[in-house]
């Protein structure tokens, strides 16, 4: 996020989000986009990876910051502003995957992992293994594929997973302990083809 001058001076990004996200429950749209432009990546990286469709998780990125510029007045902070937002974005992320399906009659298939936010892998196998776990973590089914996308791609805490998926913690556990050991067992497989 940019600095932005405070009344005393020097400020902490959590200072400058806590003013911005102040000013913008008062409808300040410049506020508003400085949080826009702090969350925009993540946020289209948790959509990109549920949706697994660039336009579709662009669009439901778009959604989310809408219903949150809506939404933000209501805003009363029990949560962290990123779990709150993060939240929105996958619901509107699932939203759009259940119209896709009905509109397709399928599930969207894999395509521009390469897209996706956080730079080029150093060395070729690095970034041939890191398409293939992005290809695996796809197949995933929806609430597996969340519960990693949050925990392990975003690094939230198992608590931040279950607040922001509103489901218990335990069962956030469960769905990430399935989901090692369907992504272990699809690994080992594809591992054993390649060979």
């Amino acid at each position: 996020m940019e600095d932005e001058p405070l009344a005393e001076g020097t400020a902490t990004r959590e200072d400058r989000e806590a003013t911005w996200i102040e000013r913008a429950r008062a409808r300040d749209e410049a506020a508003f986009r400085h949080l826009v432009d702090a969350y925009r990546h993540v946020a289209y990286g948790v959509a990109l990876r549920i949706l697994r469709h660039p336009e579709e998780a662009e669009e439901a990125t778009q959604e989310a910051f809408v219903r949150a510029w809506n939404a933000l007045p209501k805003f009363r902070g029990e949560a962290k502003f990123s779990t709150w937002l993060y939240r929105i974005v996958t619901r509107r992320a699932f939203d759009r995957l259940e119209a896709v399906k009905r509109r397709h009659g399928r599930e969207v298939a894999v395509e521009a992992v390469e897209t996706l936010p956080g730079g080029d892998a150093p060395d070729p196998w690095s970034g041939q293994r890191a398409r293939l776990l992005e290809r695996l973590v796809a197949d995933l089914p929806d609430a597996q594929r969340a519960a990693i996308t949050l925990f392990y791609f975003e690094e939230r805490s198992v608590n931040e997973v279950a607040e922001t998926l509103g489901m218990p913690p335990n069962t956030v556990k469960t769905h990430l302990a399935r989901a090692r050991v369907a992504l272990r067992g699809a690994w080992v497989r594809k591992a054993g083809e390649d060979a």
